[in-house]
């Protein structure tokens, strides 16, 4: 018995209907989750006498939100190919260049920026 194009496609919208109800069905679990949270930590506050200042939180807009470091400063140019294109040598992958040029046999000190 060999299966269609059609009935492989029928399955995948089945599966498809059912993730987004199982979905709908997690979200609303997780809002009645953390409505009985909030509750509880309210007690847990008014109980314990507890304030903004001892939970280190901050009055006013962007309460609560940490702070984000500013992007690294982009590293100089270290080595520069025959056609014009520049590398600083820093993480991630080479650039083609490098990597067809390293594959040729040459080194980086060839391409160097002195």
């Amino acid at each position: 018995m060999a299966i269609t194009l059609a009935e492989i496609n029928s399955q995948i919208q089945e599966h498809d209907s059912k993730i987004a109800q199982l979905r709908k069905q997690a979200e609303e679990l997780r809002g009645q989750e953390r409505a009985g949270v909030i509750e509880e930590v309210r007690r847990k506050i008014a109980e314990y006498g507890i304030t903004a200042s001892d939970l280190r939180l901050t009055a006013g807009r962007g309460a609560g939100k940490r702070s984000v470091s500013a992007a690294p400063a982009k590293q100089a140019a270290k080595y520069r190919s025959p056609t014009g294109e520049t590398w600083s040598g820093g993480r991630g992958r080479k650039p083609r260049w490098v990597v067809e040029a390293l594959a040729a046999g040459k080194s980086l000190a060839d391409f160097e920026i002195k």
